[in-house]
């Protein structure tokens, strides 16, 4: 890394994490109308994969993400307002007002779509690399995808595919231990994901979710075998959702996350494991990450109001960018 990244990474996260503590704050808020009408599902606790492997993308490398997408929306650098305006229902924002939060994008940035289907980001990033390939194009596709994803048919058809064709491709799983309320080991015989990219003939390059730095290292690593003609190649990390699978609550009194699991994994912050490392490392002050939150607010706080105030789709455009 160059001496800025570091401090880069955490203003990234740092900004993930106070966006969507807000999207919580404001989702629900009594006594106040519902006008986020759409489900949201955060990503608190999950931000260094995001921004670690983001960090090692360049804006032509197009990323295709899931229903838990706002992380690497804004990793890749897609528009804050835009993506809050969609959240809102607003023709600002980056869909129109038309798919919420499981459906944004930034083609400016590379941010090519979220859907929210299980493992559908991945035959969708294997037919950009293809493109790439024909074209011999230098970028290559990204799939971020959940461990469920790994349960799917299309996984296997387009990780054998990919390597077959050795297409540019990079799947990055964010392995959080639970398809919504069932955890890992109540879905697989064997819990050791790697081995399904393994199977198809591909690296894997794992490294520990909550260190963003581990996961720049990973993800750069991967990222340069792909460029270098190497094919498919395969990011593993486990990380951890603190909040509900879809809203903004906790949902820890259902008992179905052993306690100590919970209390294991909010230990291992990565927005707060990294500010520790930085000021540490004297890469930041107690009085610079107080600028930095403040300067962070402020422009959540101008997003947040011009999302709201700005102006719904007319009806008269529901017809526009459909079949039939």
């Amino acid at each position: 890394m160059s001496d800025t990244q570091p401090l880069d990474l955490y203003r990234r996260m740092l900004l993930i994490r106070l966006v969507e503590e807000e999207i919580a704050i404001r989702y629900g808020k009594p006594g106040e109308p519902q006008e986020m009408r759409c489900p949201v599902h955060l990503s608190i606790g999950q931000e260094a994969v995001a921004v670690g492997v983001c960090a090692t993308l360049e804006p032509r490398d197009l990323v295709f993400s899931t229903h838990r997408n706002h992380a690497h929306y804004l990793a890749k650098g897609g528009d804050l307002e835009a993506m809050l305006a969609e959240i809102y229902g607003k023709a600002t924002g980056c869909l129109g007002g038309r798919g919420g939060s499981m459906h944004l994008m930034d083609r400016s940035v590379g941010m090519f779509v979220s859907v929210p289907i299980v493992a559908s980001s991945i035959p969708l990033a294997v037919g950009a690399a293809l493109s790439f390939s024909l074209d011999k194009s230098p970028a290559i596709g990204v799939a971020f995808l959940g461990d469920a994803s790994l349960e799917e048919g299309v996984w296997h058809e387009s990780a054998n595919f990919a390597s077959l064709r050795r297409l540019p491709v990079l799947f990055v799983c964010e392995n959080n231990l639970y398809s919504v309320y069932t955890p890992l080991s109540r879905r697989q015989v064997n819990g050791d994901l790697p081995r399904l990219a393994k199977a198809h003939d591909m690296p894997v390059f794992a490294a520990e979710g909550s260190d963003a730095d581990a996961v720049y290292a990973a993800s750069r690593e991967a990222v340069e075998a792909i460029r270098g003609g190497a094919g498919p190649a395969f990011l593993s990390f486990d990380t951890y959702r603190y909040r509900e699978h879809c809203g903004p609550n906790y949902d820890d009194h259902l008992g179905y996350r052993p306690e100590e699991e919970v209390v294991f994994w909010q230990a291992k912050d990565p927005v707060s494991l990294y500010r520790e490392r930085l000021i540490a490392g004297g890469a930041l002050t107690e009085a610079a990450d107080g600028a930095i939150h403040a300067e962070i607010r402020t422009t959540i706080d101008a997003a947040f109001e011009a999302a709201r105030d700005a102006e719904l789709p007319v009806p008269d455009s529901a017809s526009r960018h459909v079949y039939a």
